[in-house]
């Protein structure tokens, strides 16, 4: 890797490099119960959680999924997803932040050099956080990049526009997604604070309000050849690429509704009224919130298995890389992004049918839960991963390769 690089990682102390699953999900709980604590207070008031994701970098878990071979933990996908989760009930933005970074990480193990694995695998592990430059607006589809990278001498130049550029405003590496001079995707590097490069804090969305997903513009910005990979190769044969980044929104998506089931649970113990005409003293004790709750809890579960099953079958699809594991990942993982996404957004609405009135209060800001399940469940519309499912068993049609499956 070139020595230029190693002048340009953040001055902070190495992270905690974690040694077992276990470890690694208890690390997760207790940051959570601090990200917990905060997490209304900063999306009320949009504190943007840069001393979050500090402690983030600290605890190692930005570094979990680094291969056995280059130092890591290799934590199984489920691992990773239920991690995920965790954060992701605490604080559904700050979940959401290292998606991406997680993403990056399983394309550079994918395509990336001996060179380039070693060394950027080196710097998650020492807590370095990768954000993304991917989305663009004013393309044809979302699946389309007008952002350009070109030769220069033995280097690179990009020139470009990305918008929600999720986590970007807290990455120690910006990696920018362009197409070459052969309209092939690449994956550059670029280190924070590279000339030419504009950060703009402009997200404004009504959800997930603190993730940093602002618009990021790259302006002749040179990056050496040695940090770029070439992405298109991951999407030119079966690789896990798209299930690895999907599971995690998946994960997200469940910490949110587990989110708001537990604040179901409280408000209706402790502060609702039972109906007028139920018959009952105490709200909890009302037949119909109990069936609902039930419901909740069943879908729930249901949920969280489904996530738990796709990670396995991600393991396996990594482990042996055919067409067959690769595809039974694939339509795995979206069935656990459907459910993810319908549970969310029915757990996030049904707080408020269930708790009442009371529960709409500006001050107690249980909104954020519906605001954040609505804004994220935007993400790759599961309407088309019904449809690839569909395809597949009734026509036998392979699921396209793709980031979104």
């Amino acid at each position: 890797m070139n020595a230029y690089l190693h002048h340009l990682v953040p001055e902070r102390a190495v992270a905690t490099v974690l040694d077992s699953e276990a470890g690694a999900i208890e690390v997760a709980r207790e940051l959570a119960k601090s990200f917990r604590a905060t997490a209304s207070s900063r999306d009320s008031e949009r504190l943007l959680p840069f001393t979050e994701l500090d402690v983030l970098s600290q605890s190692g878990l930005l570094g979990i999924t680094v291969p056995e071979e280059y130092g890591g933990l290799d934590v199984s996908n489920a691992v990773l997803a239920e991690i995920t989760a965790i954060i992701s009930e605490a604080d559904g933005s700050i979940g959401q932040i290292p998606q991406n970074h997680f993403y990056i990480l399983e394309a550079l193990r994918t395509d990336g050099t001996e060179e380039q694995k070693r060394y950027y695998f080196g710097r998650a592990l020492a807590g370095d956080r990768f954000g993304n430059a991917l989305s663009e607006r004013g393309t044809k589809t979302v699946g389309h990049y007008n952002t350009r990278i070109a030769r220069d001498g033995i280097g690179y130049r990009i020139n470009g526009r990305k918008y929600y550029s999720t986590g970007v405003l807290f990455a120690d590496w910006i990696t920018v997604f362009a197409l070459d001079e052969g309209e092939r995707l690449v994956m550059a590097f670029v280190p924070k604070g590279t000339d030419g490069v504009e950060i703009i804090d402009d997200w404004d969305g009504f959800g997930q309000r603190v993730t940093g997903s602002g618009t990021t513009v790259l302006d002749n910005v040179y990056v050496h050849a040695d940090s770029v990979v070439h992405h298109h190769k991951g999407f030119e044969r079966p690789t896990t690429i798209g299930s690895v980044g999907q599971i995690i929104h998946a994960g997200i998506d469940l910490g949110i509704a587990r989110a708001a089931f537990a604040e179901t649970l409280d408000f209706v113990r402790t502060k609702s009224r039972p109906w007028t005409n139920s018959g009952v003293d105490n709200a909890a004790d009302d037949p119909l919130t109990i069936a609902k709750v039930g419901q909740l809890a069943i879908r729930l579960e249901a949920a969280s298995a489904t996530v738990e099953r796709a990670g396995r079958k991600v393991d396996l699809a990594q482990i042996d890389t055919t067409e067959e594991n690769v595809v039974d990942a694939t339509l795995a993982v979206a069935a656990a992004k459907v459910l993810t996404t319908e549970i969310a957004l029915e757990a996030t609405t049904t707080l408020f049918e269930l708790a009442g009135t009371a529960s709409v209060k500006l001050d107690l800001n249980l909104d954020r839960h519906w605001r954040n399940a609505r804004t994220h469940t935007l993400h790759d519309p599961v309407r088309w991963k019904h449809h690839v499912v569909g395809n597949y068993h009734l026509n036998r049609v392979i699921p396209p390769k793709s980031g979104a499956l």
